[in-house]
């Protein structure tokens, strides 16, 4: 009986010194990660600082991602021999140079995206990469700042495909007005002021107009999140039939050092564009006859960012 009570004894004590440890070691990890907490809030106001000096902020992200597979003598499909692959790449670069009492802000973004599906048992389809996603624009804004939070501004903007078909058809806009930051990570640009030329060749029918532009811009940096949006629209004097937007966002998770994980998308609407689409069809197309439809893109995969 004795010996039973001893036992007991020991053990209860065991459990005592590691119910004892355990809350010991949670008091010493929260007050670790209270630490950490204080040192990140020092360092995220110490990097604000560093961003409102003047000068140049020079900053490029980049998603790639993709898959391969290949089935042979796979029955439960249309195509058991075949081979599919699909590959996308989405840069955006920035180069803003801020000053007291201007800013320059210059801006690219490239989304091209390849797919691949070869049916090894027909000799006619193709075996090599097609475009499937063709996307690049360039921006560049100066503003003179007459107040904090506004500036008159001057901007051009370019949009147009890189692989296939590059400037055909190609969209520019240069424009005159006024550009708004009421917080640092937002740019707000109305400019009544506005000419969009756009570029083409062939028998595509496109017209050149004068409107306002607008363009919200808003980049942001929460911790390992980097936010990127954009949304461009022209809205031209002649009607609605040769206007125009493009909204583009890109979200990067940092995991170790420079890489992590990304997600891009854009939508864009654009009659012109839906209209020459469908007079390959239907020669006697109209803008009243065609549905403008919302084109839209996405990609997700391996994301590097450099600062």
């Amino acid at each position: 009986m004795k010996k039973l009570i001893v036992v007991l004894f020991i053990v209860s004590g065991i459990s005592q010194i590691n119910a004892q440890t355990k809350e010991e070691l949670k008091a010493l990890q929260k007050e670790k990660n209270d630490s950490i907490s204080v040192l990140k809030g020092k360092a995220d106001a110490i990097q604000s600082q560093i961003d409102a000096l003047p000068g140049w902020r020079l900053r490029a992200t980049g998603t790639i991602g993709g898959s391969i597979s290949g089935f042979n003598n796979w029955y439960s499909k249309e195509s058991p021999n075949s081979s599919v692959g699909n590959f996308g790449i989405n840069v955006n670069a920035f180069a803003d140079r801020i000053e007291e009492k201007y800013f320059w802000k210059n801006a690219m973004n490239v989304n091209i995206g390849w797919v691949k599906f070869d049916d090894k048992d027909d000799d006619t389809d193709s075996d090599s990469y097609e475009v499937a996603t063709d996307v690049f624009s360039l921006s560049s804004l100066y503003g003179y700042k007459v107040s904090k939070n506004f500036a008159v501004s001057a901007l051009m903007e370019y949009r147009s495909t890189l692989v296939n078909n590059f400037n055909d058809p190609g969209f520019l806009d240069l424009g005159v007005g006024g550009t708004w930051t009421p917080i640092a990570d937002l740019v707000v640009v109305i400019h009544p002021a506005n000419y969009n030329f756009v570029f083409s060749k062939g028998d595509a029918e496109y017209d050149s107009t004068f409107g306002a532009k607008v363009v919200a811009d808003y980049t942001r940096k929460f911790g390992g999140l980097n936010v990127k949006s954009n949304l461009s629209v022209f809205m031209s004097y002649e009607g609605s039939d040769y206007s125009n937007y493009t909204w583009t966002n890109s979200f990067s998770y940092t995991l170790w050092k420079s890489l992590g994980v990304g997600f891009d998308f854009g939508l864009r609407k654009n009659k012109q564009e839906a209209l020459n689409y469908n007079l390959i069809s239907d020669p006697d197309a109209t803008f009243d006859s065609i549905n403008n439809d919302l084109q839209s893109y996405w990609l997700i995969g391996l994301n590097i960012t450099l600062d």
